[in-house]
Order: structure tokens, then C-alpha cells, then sequence
């Protein structure tokens, strides 16, 4: 009785594939896991803050000790308790209406892109306490709650 060479050849070319996938994805896995002196980039840098749902904001925007900033532009209402309202390409320029900077920051606009924008500029401006409404002011809505009206 022969035997037949191709069955084993095909299990041989076979377990070589999955032996240089491994490889791969162990290359890929180790690459991924650098050790903590791995440099970061600025990206990630500008983006440590906290982005939340409306239920968590509205408790920030209660406190006292919070500064609700509306950074939306046009003007396109406000939610209760904004201590300012500043378009959040003109933040430098009207950095003197900004409260101190220890303060928390709770920054919203209409959708959540303009306040995103924004959380960079408030970090150059010494900001360390910062916290965005993810949706912005139609998350807001959406969630049944109500917007004072434009100015």
C-alpha cells in the first residue's frame, strides 16, 4: 500500500502558516504593549479630560464650584446654569472672562465637536480640570431636558 505525500505536505504548509501568523501577531501584541518610558503622542496629551452623559454634567452644573462654559457658535440657546458663553475660537482672546484656573471646567456646545475643539485651548490656558458633555446640547435634549433660549 503507498502512501500519499500531498496530505502531508498540505499539513506541513499549514502549521508553517499558523507558526508565522503566530509570529505576526505576537510582533503585533509586543508592539502594543511598550514599556512606560514609550513616548506619547501630543494627540493623546490634549484629549485627558472627561467626557460624560447629560445626567453626570447637569450635576456638575449644579455646583458652585463649577464653571459651565457654552463654547457653541452662533448662538443657539444655553443650558440652566452657564456661567459664560464664549465661542471656543475666540477662548484665548477672552481668556480674562475665564474664572480661575483651578477651577472645574464643565464645557459644552451643540453637538459635542466645538467643546472637543475646545478642551486643547483650555489645557494651554492652565485648565487641569475639564470635563465635556458628550452630544453637546442635543444630547441634552435628547435625554428631556430643556435649553434656556438664545440670547
Amino acid at each position: 500500500m503507498a502512501s500519499n505525500p500531498q496530505p502531508r505536505k498540505r499539513s506541513s504548509e499549514m502549521m508553517t502558516r499558523r507558526a508565522a501568523l503566530g509570529g505576526v501577531f505576537t510582533a503585533m501584541v509586543l508592539a502594543g504593549c511598550g514599556g512606560g518610558d514609550a513616548p506619547t503622542s501630543p494627540t493623546s496629551r490634549e484629549v485627558d479630560y472627561r467626557s460624560v452623559e447629560p445626567t453626570d454634567f447637569a450635576l456638575l452644573a449644579e455646583r458652585t464650584s463649577t464653571f459651565v462654559l457654552n463654547v457653541h457658535t452662533p448662538d443657539e440657546g444655553s443650558i440652566p446654569g452657564t456661567d459664560a458663553t464664549i465661542p471656543y475660537d475666540q477662548l484665548q482672546r477672552r481668556a480674562g472672562e475665564l474664572p480661575d484656573r483651578s477651577m472645574m471646567v464643565a464645557v459644552y456646545c451643540r453637538t459635542g465637536r466645538m467643546s472637543t475643539e475646545a478642551v486643547p485651548t483650555l489645557r494651554e490656558l492652565g485648565f487641569t480640570r475639564i470635563t465635556e458633555l458628550s452630544g453637546g446640547m442635543e444630547a441634552w435634549r435628547a435625554d428631556g431636558r430643556q435649553l434656556l433660549t438664545e440670547r
